[in-house]
């Protein structure tokens, strides 16, 4: 199971529990998780803070968060957030393959509406969420390699054809393919996550009792 996110965006916010929910529910299966950068665009990002807040009041109540998003990291004029999800990207170089760090960025941006667009913002806080040296974090951060595979993988998630984040796309050892954009709760991922498992399940029993399929 992959999961694209923005590090900043709300609706991937609003999808954490479900992804907390399934790593719980999978930790003893042969389910494997993994996340992916898919940076937005400025096709992606508000127009202006009073647009940002009404969305925010807009996903809030349909999640039924009790609380509100903060609009105060949006800056004017800003069409990409690249830095925190580049510092997200580079922790992973570094030992950090979980979530921890990119939670941290978000948690300060849509919480405590920090402006996270700056390595010396962003660093300073995956540096407290995973005990990280600064100086190596940024400097990995500001490689061209890091931006290189953080447009790649934005480019993998294009290729589904789709808009919305949070995409997740859930395959099997059979070639069973699924992807789903713009779910943010944990009961369609279960689903499917479900029937691949059974799907991949018969085929392996299909093998054992009958072998190989006649190449003629």
């Amino acid at each position: 199971m992959t999961y694209y996110l923005e590090v900043i965006s709300s609706w991937c916010y609003w999808a954490e529990p479900a992804w907390l929910e399934l790593k719980r529910r999978y930790a003893h299966s042969q389910v494997g998780f993994h996340w992916k950068i898919a940076l937005m665009d400025e096709s992606g990002l508000p127009a202006s803070r009073a647009q940002l807040e009404w969305f925010y009041r807009r996903s809030g109540t349909i999640v039924r968060s009790p609380n509100v998003l903060n609009s105060g990291w949006l800056e004017a004029g800003v069409k990409e957030y690249l830095v925190p999800n580049l510092v997200t990207e580079a922790a992973k170089d570094l030992g950090v393959i979980d979530d921890r760090v990119r939670l941290a960025i978000a948690e300060a941006a849509l919480r405590q509406g920090r402006q996270v667009r700056t390595w010396d913002a962003s660093v300073e806080i995956a540096v407290k969420a995973a005990d990280l040296d600064p100086l190596e974090l940024k400097k990995r951060a500001q490689s061209p390699q890091i931006e290189e595979r953080a447009r790649k993988t934005t480019a993998e998630f294009h290729a589904f054809g789709v808009t919305q984040r949070p995409t997740f796309l859930i395959e099997n050892g059979i070639g069973d393919r699924a992807v789903l954009s713009g779910t943010w709760n944990a009961g369609p991922l279960i689903a499917v996550i479900d029937a691949q498992l059974a799907d991949e399940a018969a085929y392996q029993s299909w093998s054992a009792h009958m072998g190989n399929a006649p190449k003629e």
